[in-house]
């Protein structure tokens, strides 16, 4: 009784402790230790100062899986309601200072203005035209079955709604902003007489390929400090580096041959003990098989009975040599084939058109597939060969009863059927009856056909010219790692992970038992794909745990694209959310600059000189005339396009040396000797046009740039 009362004394202690363990169940551990930060647990994170909720952010998440029927993952569920939930409320602070908003009667409107409500049949009258009180019963009885209990198609209509009125809100934000923008007539003046002005001047041109590229050395402490400087174009984002070997659990050799040894076994008769006849009775091989279905299910064929007919190039290579030389009833293998052992027994050769054109006219009977004729089967079958003998000499009168009385997708085409291959024919999807008559049959051929649909007449309108084909019947099994040799792949990544832990160096110990050490660089908190090894979410969730260091490893259980394997994964290097990973794409894209600015700087100091001539000299080159040169085509004769040089030209005192430009494809010195103005003409107001136009169209950006000054606060990777 003591204990007992002990136990209610402490019972709000226990279930603070029971529900701290479902907690750490569901999310990483290291949320744990925020766990009475009310503001970390009930928080996905924040917009400006603005949190949003993570249980409302959790059911979104739901939902979208939902409505993608399962095809998107939950990572891409997080990140498109994360930005939907960060477009909301970054626009919601602009929309209250401009002193937007949109009324319930603004959301109906452009409700009821929408096709798919117009042009749906549940909202239309008895005159098939949109009523907009069917629209406001449909509604009603959506939220009727919500307080019913039945939520979903409610919360549905709410978050259409909810997206109508986001829309709404928008596009007036963007109206606002848009008609604030704008250009003056002198504006357009400048910008005609800026890009038609032609330029004529001298200058010299080096290019940086002048100089070798191993004289202008970037180091990666050159490219981290540029990085470092362009914060806005390189943003700083938390990563994690990973080194792995991964080790793939396939058969061995061993395996390879017990399970060709087994599928041998299925060949000829056998005898096995019968618990149920208390006796070894004898058990029929594949050779001695009449019923191959019933074969293949009893003996546990790896693959299902294919019934279709293989002309030479469609079996296997490996054996149709064999195939095509045997007699009925022969069995070849067991040979491999996409990563099965199997035997085929010949059971069918026969000469087979590659596809047939047919027609027909069906008369279906009550209970015969996807019919709802009253016909019983003997009244089908009467009336079936009533009309074969109506039609069968008579190809208009076919035509003319086809139309009349099929029921399928011939009707009106006169019962023709079209063209259907063979492998269409002999499918699991197409009726076996139909297939044999048309392709067993000469051109030509009609007759009355039972199948599953009903009685059919069919006529045989054309073949492609017949060759040679078999039905084989197989047995086969697939070649998998035995039980042993799992334990030996396990027994292989447990011992490298052993390694690592007694201090050993992963690449070393790869490198001694000859594994392929892979990478990983510059993994993100909410990725998915770890680089050769696919969707890995657990991987990226344990390299960003709070507790995680350079240094740290473990094994984990993987399956890339259904083969199942381990990795021991080792965490090689982590940046926080205030650096700036150096990733191979940064340095392709940042090292040709930096290369470029050094050699310029080595240019230059070996160039001197007052004059273009003794610049030109002191740099073994010559000078260049430049002519009709213009900004809005910023193209030098013989060098390219180099929009800076001929910027500088265009503002550039006439007769006046440039100091050095640094260029697209080299370093320039430049003279100008004439600008030639462009005619007046009599109006700008295309130009001004042209430049409206183009400010407008930018206001694609004003949600880009909304999002960049924002204060947003992102918690996802914490809970996801």
């Amino acid at each position: 009784m003591a204990i007992l009362s002990k136990i209610r004394d402490r019972s709000m202690f226990l279930i603070l402790i029971v529900g701290l363990a479902l907690f750490a169940f569901v999310l990483d551990p290291s949320s744990i230790q925020n766990f009475f930060s009310a503001s970390k647990v009930n928080s996905i994170g924040a917009v400006n100062g603005e949190e949003i909720d993570r249980e409302e952010f959790a059911r979104q998440v739901e939902a979208y899986r939902a409505q993608s029927g399962g095809r998107a993952t939950q990572i891409q569920a997080v990140n498109t309601v994360w930005n939907t939930f960060i477009g909301e409320k970054i626009f919601k602070t602009q929309l209250e200072e401009a002193g937007i908003v949109v009324g319930e009667k603004d959301i109906w409107d452009a409700m009821v203005a929408l096709p798919e409500i117009q042009n749906s049949p549940m909202f239309k009258n008895q005159a098939n035209l949109f009523d907009e009180e069917k629209l406001k019963e449909y509604i009603a009885n959506l939220k009727d079955e919500a307080e019913a209990g039945n939520p979903e198609a409610w919360y549905n209509w709410l978050n259409t709604e909810k997206s109508i009125k986001q829309n709404l809100e928008r596009q007036a934000y963007t109206s606002l902003v848009t008609a604030g923008l704008g250009a003056s007539l002198e504006e357009g003046k400048e910008n005609y007489l800026f890009n038609n002005t032609s330029i004529t001047g001298q200058f010299v041109y080096v290019p940086y390929v002048s100089i070798p590229d191993s004289i202008a050395e970037v180091t990666i402490g050159d490219i981290k400090k540029y990085v470092a400087s362009n914060t806005k174009k390189y943003k700083p984002e938390a990563t994690r580096s990973l080194e792995y070997v991964k080790f793939d659990i396939v058969p061995s050799l061993a395996d390879d041959q017990a399970v060709k040894a087994v599928v041998e076994s299925y060949i000829n008769d056998r005898e096995e003990y019968s618990n149920a006849a208390k006796a070894t009775v004898k058990i029929a091989g594949l050779k001695n098989a009449t019923n191959y279905e019933e074969f293949l299910n009893d003996n546990k064929s790896d693959l299902a009975i294919d019934n279709g007919y293989k002309y030479r190039s469609q079996v296997p290579s490996n054996i149709s040599e064999a195939v095509f030389n045997a007699e009925i009833g022969d069995v070849i293998g067991a040979y491999k084939e996409n990563g099965y052992y199997k035997i085929s027994k010949l059971v069918e050769v026969l000469q087979l058109p590659d596809s047939v054109k047919s027609s027909h006219i069906i008369v279906p009977y009550a209970g015969s597939t996807r019919s709802t004729s009253l016909k019983t089967k003997e009244e089908a079958k009467k009336t079936a060969d009533s009309i074969f003998n109506l039609v069968k000499n008579n190809k208009a009168k076919f035509i003319e009863v086809a139309d009349e009385i099929n029921s399928d997708g011939t009707k009106g085409k006169g019962g023709d059927i079209g063209w259907i291959r063979k492998d269409q024919a002999f499918s699991p999807g197409f009726d076996k009856d139909f297939a044999d008559f048309i392709y067993k049959n000469r051109v030509g051929s009609i007759q009355v056909v039972e199948t599953a649909f009903g009685f059919h007449i069919i006529k045989i309108e054309e073949q492609t010219k017949a060759e040679k084909a078999v039905k084989l019947a197989t047995y086969a099994r697939l070649i998998e790692a035995s039980e042993e040799t799992e334990n030996n792949i396990f027994e292989q990544a447990e011992t490298l992970a052993a390694a690592i832990a007694e201090g050993k160096s992963l690449e070393d110990v790869a490198a001694e038992k000859g594994y392929n050490l892979k990478s990983a660089l510059n993994l993100k908190a909410l990725d998915e794909e770890v680089p050769g090894l696919t969707s890995q979410r657990q991987i990226v969730t344990w390299a960003f745990n709070a507790e995680r260091n350079v240094g740290d490893y473990k094994r984990f259980d993987i399956d890339v694209n259904g083969n199942r394997g381990y990795a021991v994964v080792y965490l090689s290097e982590k940046t926080s959310k205030d650096e700036v990973a150096i990733s191979p794409e940064i340095i392709a894209e940042v090292r040709p600059l930096l290369m470029n600015e050094k050699k310029a700087e080595l240019i230059q100091d070996k160039l001197s000189g007052s004059t273009l001539e003794e610049i030109a000299a002191s740099g073994n080159t010559s000078v260049r005339n430049a002519s009709s040169i213009n900004l809005g085509s910023p193209i030098i004769t013989g060098v390219g396009n180099e929009p800076a040089v001929v910027g500088a030209m265009s503002t550039i005192e006439l007769e006046k040396i440039s100091e050095m430009i640094n260029g697209v494809k080299g370093i320039f010195f430049v003279k100008v000797t004439k600008r030639d103005l462009p005619v007046d003409i009599e109006n700008y107001e295309t130009f001004r046009n042209t430049i409206e136009t183009g400010v407008k169209g930018r206001t694609y950006q004003l949600y880009q740039v909304l999002q960049e000054t924002a204060d947003i606060d992102d918690n996802r990777a914490t809970f996801f």
